[in-house]
Order: C-alpha cells, then sequence, then structure tokens
C-alpha cells in the first residue's frame, strides 16, 4: 500500500500529508528509495 500511495505523490495526485499517519513513514521511506526525497517532505 505503500507504493500506491508514493505513485499517487510521485504523480502529483496526493500530497504526503494526505496519507494515513499509520503508514507515512513506510510511504517517506519509499519516496527516498526511489529517489524523490524532496516529496517525502524531509528535503
Amino acid at each position: 500500500m505503500a507504493e500506491v500511495y508514493a505513485s499517487l505523490i510521485v504523480k502529483g495526485i496526493k500530497t504526503i500529508d494526505q496519507v494515513p499517519a499509520s503508514i507515512r513513514g513506510d510511504v517517506k521511506q519509499v519516496l527516498i528509495d526511489w529517489g524523490y526525497p524532496e516529496l517525502a517532505g524531509d528535503a
């Protein structure tokens, strides 16, 4: 599920703030792994 949210964030459909708090950490890690740390909110 983290990959699905990460994909939506990369496409500009969602933001990290719209991800449920329970999986936000996992989504941030996926974004970092995919080379998008700026979208993870940790840039």
